[in-house]
């Protein structure tokens, strides 16, 4: 088991969970991204059914996501499909950045706007400057 900051109890340490308190330490710690912000296993409904994001990040409480990020177990590739669930995730949040990771690589794409293509970034954005 492991305190999760976020949902604020226990959980279970499975290798994907592993991953994401990793990255959710990351991003309070190294950018900057306020604890009250992030949402670990969003819910989000995706062709009338529920799917959870794993990490969602918001600009503020009332805003639009600024970064998703998808975590898998360290021995997972991050091959098209995985980007391809994210991107699905990321059609309903309509999030800045989608981040793949297995906590050994990490990918960061930026969402130019709808119907652009994503582009790979070369690192995980800070938290925005204006929260």
């Amino acid at each position: 088991m492991v305190f999760d900051r976020i949902r604020r109890r226990h959980v279970a340490l499975t290798p994907e969970e592993w991953v994401r308190q990793h990255l959710i330490h990351y991003l309070v710690e190294h950018r900057g991204y306020r604890p009250s912000l992030i949402s670990v296993e969003a819910k989000l409904k995706l062709n009338r059914m529920t799917r959870r994001a794993d990490v969602v990040c918001w600009v503020d409480p009332n805003s639009k996501p600024w970064l998703v990020a998808e975590c898998k177990a360290p021995e997972v590739d991050l091959s098209q499909m995985v980007l391809d669930q994210a991107l699905r995730y990321n059609m309903v949040l309509n999030a800045k950045y989608v981040l793949i990771t297995n906590g050994l690589i990490h990918v960061c794409y930026e969402m130019p706007g709808s119907g652009t293509t994503a582009k790979m970034i070369g690192v995980i954005p800070d938290a925005p400057s204006f929260i």
